[in-house]
């Protein structure tokens, strides 16, 4: 049997250096009007073709077979099952490249293009690709390719509890009419891929015109559209929404995610390999029916359970993007969905990227013990790119080493709870982004925070002035956020921020050979604006009052509202809450508590103190955002785990 398909292998190929003319170009032609019967030349070219496909699928066939027992044996991944895998692999290619050359003559329009060598992954994903005019390539994972991907996800000994998180948790919307708009989470685990995709769905159904539905957005250009403000513009715009339009903008949602990690050239979606393309047709079942009777048995528990049901698709175009992840709708919306569209990003952004992006590429991307996503996740949503900080640019740590942060600005940020803990420090790029929308982070949990109104994004002069010498200040920090920086920064930022200290205060912050950003703050505030500080008599410079809505998109008990009937049960259903948000006139906390004073009499009703704040986790996230900010709002406190 091997000696027959050798010999054919070996017929193919001498056929193939016999010397013969440049074929013409490939392109559509009438038959000879001689009986319509082929050239003896394009007959020869497809014999070759015939024979190099036979050859490869036999050989695959063989392959396959050794690798099972290969697995059999425990070989795989080592020694002589990863020599099969790998020539499974090569006659992959070989199958791709001779179909792709023999649908040229009949099409026309197929280019093959081969990803170069070891970087072809770090483009996409690490095969050959068929790519068609409508901006699509479909291929599988191999072995290996599953393997690593697996790996990089879950690492070695994940359990199977953390499995489950992850594979049964689906992308679809709350059936709860008053959270309508957002994203359902059952499981946990997942609510950082979740979050993520909400902050972009809330971006399009807020701000994004509905004429600009099949545009990129890196082409539409969003206008900054104002909501105008009202006790019940949230209820009443996410009341409004149409399935069609929540739809719609979860797909333009994940399309920008994923040309977003693929640097706007290319989105890999993945999806199920199930059943035909007729699968989800029935007359007397709905699509997420079948697609959940598919799904029953299925377990994934290694790499190779996931080769087995992995179909990828790679759209270079945001139209053909757009109609693909239209059609797979209810496969993201099944069980698998949450893991399907990260490792769609994983392999838009391509796996060596990845690893590059990260400071310990060793560690699992989902961390240990309880399975929550890592904040390299929710970066690679976010900016496209799978860094592990949350400051901006990255902190050279000497003899060639960094650790890196965001590069870029984003169109939807983060705030977390650590960075009030002062574990960690958020950088302008994921604290002050494009639009008012941010994922917040706790310690075991991922939720959302937005304005319907763009004007919180505004910096009135006092903002201004503070991020101006915040931006220098940090410029010079290279203690990751620690808050500190050398005399000869500091003389650097005071001369780039136009600050004329009086010497002796110069000298005392330069006293310890350190300056600390809360003692230059100080400082500041102390100093006239005249002299480039952030005195201000009138103690109405920096006042804000707006309002915030933060949404958990984790199912909770709460009360279904049937008191009246005396049946009431609590239901899961996520839950959203209006906080009313005011930024104090007063910038130290003496000149604050002590209220207006006899100068500012004619002001009065203007700098009087706010109402007394509620507290919460969620206000200590707020905080980090605008500081000394004082929350309100009705009801239970708002809940971020």
């Amino acid at each position: 049997m091997v000696d027959q398909e050798d010999v054919e292998m070996k017929m193919a190929l001498r056929q193939d250096t016999q010397p013969h003319e440049s074929p013409e170009p490939k392109r559509s032609k009438p038959r000879d009007s001689s009986g319509g019967e082929e050239s003896s030349e394009a007959t020869q070219r497809r014999m070759q073709r015939e024979l190099r496909a036979a050859a490869a699928e036999k050989r695959m066939a063989a392959a396959a077979r050794g690798t099972a027992a290969a697995a059999g044996s425990g070989a795989v991944g080592s020694g002589k099952g990863r020599e099969v895998e790998q020539q499974l692999l090569v006659e992959q290619k070989s199958v791709a490249a001779a179909t792709a050359v023999e649908n040229v003559e009949s099409v026309g329009d197929v280019k093959v293009q081969e990803l170069e060598g070891a970087s072809s992954r770090g483009k996409g994903v690490g095969m050959e690709e068929i790519q068609y005019t409508s901006g699509i390539s479909d291929i599988s994972l191999s072995v290996l390719e599953a393997d690593e991907l697996f790996f990089m996800i879950f690492g070695n000994g994940v359990t199977k509890d953390v499995l489950a998180q992850w594979t049964n948790q689906g992308i679809r919307f709350s059936d709860d009419p008053e959270t309508s708009m957002g994203l359902v989470q059952h499981e946990g685990g997942p609510c950082g891929v979740l979050a993520a995709i909400q902050a972009f769905v809330l971006k399009y159904l807020l701000f994004s015109p509905e004429d600009t539905v099949n545009a990129a957005p890196h082409m539409s250009n969003l206008s900054m559209r104002r909501l105008p403000m009202n006790e019940f513009a949230a209820a009443d715009i996410f009341s409004s929404l149409s399935e069609e339009k929540k739809s719609r903008a979860l797909v333009r949602s994940m399309s920008e995610i994923l040309f977003l990690c693929g640097r706007s050239e290319r989105a890999v979606i993945v999806s199920l390999n199930i059943a035909g393309t007729d699968f989800m047709k029935s007359a007397n079942r709905s699509e997420d029916e079948v697609i959940a009777e598919v799904l029953a048995g299925l377990s994934v528990e290694s790499g190779a359970n996931l080769q087995k049901v992995l179909k990828v698709h790679t759209c270079t175009s945001w139209s053909t993007a757009i109609k693909r992840l239209e059609a797979m709708l209810p496969v993201f919306r099944s069980r698998m969905g949450a893991l399907l569209f990260l490792i769609s990003a994983l392999l838009s952004r391509g796996l060596d990227n990845v690893q590059e992006d990260r400071d310990d590429p060793t560690l699992p991307l989902v961390t240990a013990p309880f399975g929550h996503a890592s904040q390299e996740i929710v970066n690679l949503l976010l900016s496209g790119s799978a860094v592990p900080n949350v400051f901006d640019g990255k902190i050279d740590l000497g003899g060639g080493m960094f650790v890196k942060g965001l590069s870029t600005p984003v169109e939807v940020g983060f705030l977390t709870l650590l960075e009030s803990l002062n574990y960690c420090k958020v950088g302008q790029f994921l604290k002050c982004p494009k639009w008012p929308i941010w994922v917040v982070g706790s310690e075991s949990h991922y939720t959302v925070l937005f304005a319907l109104d763009t004007k919180v994004q505004d910096e009135n002069e006092f903002e201004y002035r503070e991020s101006q010498i915040r931006r220098a200040f940090d410029a010079q920090d290279q203690s990751g956020g620690g808050g500190f920086i050398g005399v000869e920064g500091f003389h650097h930022v005071i001369r780039e921020t136009n600050i004329n200290l009086p010497a002796d205060k110069i000298e005392h912050l330069c006293s310890t050979g350190f300056i600390v950003w809360s003692e230059f703050w100080q400082a500041l505030l102390d100093l006239d604006k005249s002299l480039g500080g952030m005195k201000d008599s009138t103690g109405l410079m920096g006042r804000k009052v707006f309002d915030l809505y933060h949404f958990n998109g984790i199912a909770k008990s709460v009360a279904n509202g049937s008191q009246a009937l005396g049946n009431e049960s609590p239901i899961q259903r996520p839950r959203i809450t209006k906080l009313r948000v005011s930024v104090p006139p007063r910038w130290t906390p003496e000149e604050f508590m002590a209220g207006p004073d006899t100068k500012d009499s004619g002001n009065s009703s203007e700098v009087s103190k706010p109402a007394p704040g509620q507290q919460a986790p969620l206000v200590d996230c707020i905080r980090t955002r605008w500081p000394r900010s004082v929350c309100n709002w009705d009801g239970d406190a708002p809940s971020i785990v």
